[in-house]
């Protein structure tokens, strides 16, 4: 089993160093800095696929003298009272050997009462676009998630945060917080990592049945199908995805939306994404396409 500081310990380059202590993380990360390194911060809840992984090595290509940090931690704040925080999996020994197979050195893996300690109330709350999409469905949802990357931000101090963008509503909601309250780092989103029949990369997907498996990738078919007639505009677009996604009655659509890059109307012309979600049995899936119209 392998051991998770709680006491203060050091960095030690080419060296994986797991803490769980904040005020220890944080320690570190200003000692860094403080001798030229700049650390990059992957943010993720464990349960790592290669999707986690593509993020950890586009962290590790930055230019410069850059230390890549993983935070694995479920949070409580982001599910709702009747999502699937009791089953999210857990793999702790299985990520922290992702992260040494990835050249990570430094992983944060906090408790719930280390980020959450007794009595904390304070939330980061975020504006109108959080009550629409996956906010209309999971009513509080990004307001969790807000306030733990925030946490994240001032504990592990990074200059840079990588996030797909497989959860593109998170990525925009995000890189709005870190411009309205003056976070000093830089947001990346990094594209959508694709099973080989298109299926987006998800802890989530290891719910899904044998058969509801082989339906998976109607989403991005649907997407993909819907963007290759961008140049007919809009309409043509969600109809062309709707068709496709009617066409598989086992298939319960929540939304399907094109928005502008921001996440705001439909624009006439120009840059747009494209946006699902849709049960499958009693697992929920999303994905995002960009779309030029």
């Amino acid at each position: 089993m392998t051991s998770v500081a709680r006491t203060t310990g050091g960095y030690r380059a080419g060296e994986l160093t797991v803490h769980r202590v904040p005020a220890e993380v944080h320690a570190v990360s200003r000692a860094l800095r403080g001798a030229g390194r700049r650390v990059a911060l992957v943010p993720t809840m464990g349960a790592l696929h290669d999707g986690h992984r593509e993020l950890i090595r586009h962290a590790r290509l930055l230019p410069g003298s850059t230390v890549t940090a993983v935070s694995i931690f479920v949070n409580p704040l982001q599910f709702g009272p009747n999502e699937d925080l009791s089953r999210y999996p857990r793999p702790l020994e299985a990520d922290l050997e992702v992260l040494r197979e990835e050249g990570v050195e430094l992983a944060f893996v906090p408790s719930v009462d280390d980020m959450y300690p007794p009595g904390a109330q304070t939330r980061i709350v975020p504006g109108p676009l959080a009550d629409e999409l996956e906010g209309a469905i999971r009513p509080g949802h990004f307001e969790g998630v807000l306030t733990v990357v925030g946490k994240l931000f001032q504990i592990v101090a990074p200059e840079i945060a990588i996030f797909g963008e497989k959860d593109y509503q998170q990525l925009v909601l995000l890189q709005k917080m870190v411009r309205d309250l003056n976070f000093p780092l830089s947001i990346v989103g990094v594209p959508t990592v694709r099973e080989p029949d298109g299926l987006a990369l998800s802890s989530r997907n290891a719910y899904l049945s044998d058969e509801q498996r082989t339906l998976a990738p109607l989403l991005q078919k649907a997407l993909t199908e819907g963007a290759a007639v961008s140049a007919r505009g809009a309409d043509a677009v969600l109809a062309r995805a709707r068709d496709v996604l009617a066409a598989e009655p086992a298939l319960d659509v929540e939304y399907l939306e094109l928005r502008d890059p921001e996440l705001g109307p439909t624009p006439a012309t120009g840059r747009a994404r494209l946006l699902v979600a849709a049960r499958l049995g009693t697992t929920r899936l999303i994905d995002n396409v960009p779309v030029q119209l």
